[in-house]
């Protein structure tokens, strides 16, 4: 199996417009939470989110526009961003040995809503002549192909909220076993359409709002922790062979050690330790790593009462006594849940902080939960954490779980 680099990494995200913008928010506690400023905000029972200051205008002309969900509008941007990064001019690459792997939970959801409001609401029998292929789940995938001529492998994942860390982990196996020289890997997601909040209200897992600090409102890990607030966004990374990027003189943000998934079989929306325990030993085995190795971890903290409680009692069952000394990270509490898109964020984040040897906040901790008493750098940034390796860990209704071992690359 061969080495595989990240050399590049984009994010539009609630925490801003590129990974480096985006990560000093992380590292500040700076929240891209708040209520949401939409027009039907009247009708939800919470109105928070984690939503983006986006003008699609300044990205695309219309004619373009008129064929792109949100969804798509986001991963273009992100995946422009981290092939610019990277440095790298696909002219000089086979184009069929290099891919594109992106990760959504739920496609075109603005599409759709459109739709149905058309049809349904407004009585009318015409709809966009585009929602097919705006609202298609691929459609992302495609479109980055489409953009840069890449014409090898090109793969949707959809499963729930480990979809991006799942599309990662799927391209890492593809370079790791010499089938691909590069890869474009991540998620997109654009939840924040009517239909889908009231959707997820009907759920019950969406933090009610702090009347103080609404910006507060999700608290992974902490007591009186009430529910996710979900967002919308995109984080692509640029994976290739470790000797390709030292070759060509690239900045290696990090490398991709390892990737473990499991799967539940049980209830469909409630968290198994033993299911999220096992992707992360089938992480390490990957990884050829021991428990012992792993200096910091990115929780996949939803904060929800039953999955922080039992990522928890995973994250003990995997690495004992020593679960206590290990710096663990949720930065949901800031960008909010970005369901199929999360992972890929959380992704790129973990691998900046590396770079700065800090391990991110864990926000809105005030109140300690006894079911959750580890290490969870609560409220401020920590630095000189020298972590040299990390696990990026999702966790998905329908019980697909997903976690990365990832590598530090070089010094910021």
């Amino acid at each position: 199996m061969k080495r595989v680099a990240v050399t590049g990494v984009g994010v539009v995200s609630p925490l801003g417009a590129s990974a480096a913008e985006a990560y000093r928010s992380a590292y500040r506690g700076r929240s891209g939470i708040g209520l949401l400023d939409a027009p039907f905000a009247h009708r939800l029972l919470s109105p928070l989110a984690a939503a983006l200051r986006f003008n699609a205008e300044d990205h695309f002309d219309p004619p373009k526009l008129r064929m792109l969900d949100r969804v798509s509008q986001f991963a273009l941007v992100a995946a422009s961003q981290a092939l610019d990064e990277a440095a790298i001019n696909l002219r000089d690459v086979d184009s069929g040995r290099a891919g594109v792997f992106v990760g959504t939970a739920m496609g075109g959801s603005h599409t759709v809503d459109d739709g149905y409001k058309t049809l349904y609401g407004d009585d009318s029998d015409r709809l966009k002549p585009f929602s097919v292929l705006m609202g298609m789940y691929n459609a992302p995938a495609a479109w980055i192909s489409i953009e840069h001529g890449i014409d090898g492998p090109n793969l949707t994942y959809s499963t729930a909220c480990s979809s991006s860390t799942v599309a990662i982990g799927e391209a890492w196996l593809r370079i790791a076993s010499g089938g691909l020289d590069i890869a474009i890997a991540g998620g997109a997601e654009a939840p924040l359409s009517f239909g889908s909040l009231k959707a997820w209200e009907a759920l019950h897992t969406l933090a009610v709002a702090d009347a103080c600090a609404p910006w507060a409102s999700c608290k992974p890990f902490s007591k009186n922790r009430r529910g996710m607030v979900l967002g919308e966004g995109a984080a692509m990374l640029v994976l290739e062979p470790w000797e390709r990027a030292v070759a060509r003189g690239a900045f290696i943000h990090g490398e991709i050690l390892g990737y473990g998934l499991s799967t539940d079989a049980g209830h469909i929306t409630r968290p198994s330790v033993a299911g999220q325990a096992a992707a992360i030993r089938a992480a390490l085995a990957s990884a050829t790593l021991n428990p012992s190795a792993i200096d910091a971890i990115n929780a996949h903290g939803t904060g929800t009462l039953a999955n922080d409680a039992t990522e928890t009692a995973a994250i003990k069952a995997v690495f004992g006594e020593r679960a206590y000394r290990i710096p663990i990270s949720a930065t949901k509490a800031l960008h909010g849940h970005l369901l199929g898109a999360a992972g890929a964020l959380e992704c790129v984040l973990s691998l900046l902080a590396m770079q700065h040897a800090v391990a991110l906040p864990t926000m809105h901790l005030q109140t300690p939960d006894p079911e959750c008493d580890l290490d969870y750098v609560a409220n401020c940034a920590r630095d000189g954490v020298p972590a040299r390796t990390m696990l990026s860990s999702s966790f998905a209704f329908g019980g697909t779980n997903a976690v990365l071992v990832l590598g530090a690359g070089a010094s910021r």
